[in-house]
């Protein structure tokens, strides 16, 4: 079992059995509160976590990073459906005893964890999303067309893909995307598994129908959420967050300057500190 001392690149592999699957996952923090579980975006698997924001809310919470079905060293097909991810959570989560936690979704990771509302509601007490939109959000399905376009980008310029998907171009934005990507590769030893061709065509399907999906009412959850994104996210507008903080009738907003799809990364730690504020309200 790993300790409250232990790093995001140093917590080990551990793996947990739900149904027909065989669920990978990292944890670190002290023990004895409410895990909060962190749910990754598209494409990624647990060494995509910036670990300045696994650390820093490690620093005082139970982290648990989960890996999705069929991602990772997760065994099983990979889902094509955010129902179908949100329901493979709840059943890991179960599965690692826990009957009540905080949830942290990024980006896909958010669609899965308002999911999970529907799914199981007493089974969150608060939520965090970030880089993320409701169903039926703005734009939303068009981020097969802008992934993929970025992604091709990446290659031609031999830079990670989230370079330009998650930051802006601005002289801030690409400081802030150079250093997360140092970030991340941190970890040296015993790496995750890359995510497969087929996983991200399955994940880039559900985004896909997650966006034309029709709106799920939000304002029939009372828990307290607490929405963040950058002012100038382009995979996932902004407007959607400041849509679902609207809606949900507990929330806070969260909205950061010269910052994209990933402002929580670019100013991890001002996040950090808002998030372990809102846990621990």
């Amino acid at each position: 079992m790993t300790t409250a001392g232990t790093r995001f690149q140093d917590a080990p592999n551990l793996s947990v059995k739900a149904s027909d699957a065989s669920y990978t996952y990292r944890e670190l923090g002290p023990r004895g509160d409410v895990p909060i579980v962190f749910l990754v975006h598209l494409a990624a698997v647990q060494d995509n976590w910036d670990p300045r924001i696994v650390d820093g809310i490690a620093q005082q919470r139970h982290v648990i990073t989960l890996n999705y079905r069929g991602t990772g060293g997760s065994t099983g097909k990979p889902r094509a459906s955010i129902e179908e991810m949100a329901q493979d959570a709840v059943d890991a989560i179960h599965a690692l005893g826990y009957d009540k936690v905080d949830v942290h979704g990024f980006s896909l990771g958010g669609m899965v964890a308002q999911e999970i509302l529907g799914i199981e509601p007493g089974l969150v007490r608060k939520l965090i999303l970030t880089g993320t939109g409701p169903a039926g959000g703005v734009g939303i399905d068009k981020v097969t067309g802008i992934s993929i376009r970025d992604s091709l980008r990446g290659v031609l310029t031999l830079k990670d893909p989230k370079v330009y998907l998650f930051f802006t171009r601005t002289e801030n934005g690409k400081q802030a995307a150079s250093a997360f990507i140092k970030r991340i590769n941190e970890r040296t030893k015993d790496r995750d598994k890359k995510i497969s061709v087929g996983a991200f065509r399955a994940q880039l399907k559900a985004i896909h129908a997650w966006g034309l999906k029709k709106p799920i009412d939000l304002s029939k959850f009372d828990h307290p959420v607490l929405v963040a994104n950058g002012e100038d996210d382009r995979m996932v507008p902004t407007s959607n967050s400041e849509d679902m903080a609207s809606r949900f009738p507990n929330s806070e907003l969260r909205i950061y300057p010269d910052a994209g799809h990933g402002g929580v990364f670019q100013f991890h730690d001002e996040f950090v500190a808002q998030a372990l504020e809102f846990l621990q309200a």
